[in-house]
């Protein structure tokens, strides 16, 4: 039984997927650039605001989280699970995530950065 509440499970859970979003975005960007769109531009201000919207909101995420004593690691990864170490207020849990799950979750977030976030 995990002794972290909700809110901070969600938190902690945005701290595992918004640096994956900014990786995908990344590499994305980098793809963009190199592509022979006749208009690139656009679709690089895009990613790039996107981007900055992530990282404002990981940004307050990491505060919060010094701010309540709460980390969170990668501990190993293989074909199937991924490990996080969650240090919260002094107690340490073992999460196992399911790579699809993971993927699936960081594809429905960057729906929404990009998509719903954007017209707000």
């Amino acid at each position: 039984m995990t002794k972290i509440p909700e809110k901070d499970h969600h938190i902690i859970e945005q701290a595992i997927y918004l640096p994956m979003l900014l990786t995908i975005l990344n590499r994305d960007l980098k793809i963009i650039e190199n592509s022979p769109f006749k208009l690139k531009k656009p679709y690089l201000e895009w990613i790039e605001e996107t981007m900055k919207s992530i990282q404002k909101e990981l940004s307050s995420i990491k505060r919060y989280m010094k701010q309540h004593q709460i980390k969170v690691e990668k501990l190993k990864s293989d074909d199937t699970f991924t490990m996080y170490l969650f240090l919260y207020k002094g107690y340490e849990e073992h999460h196992n995530y399911f790579n699809p799950r993971l993927r699936n979750r960081s594809e429905e977030l960057l729906r929404y950065y990009l998509f719903q976030k954007g017209a707000n």
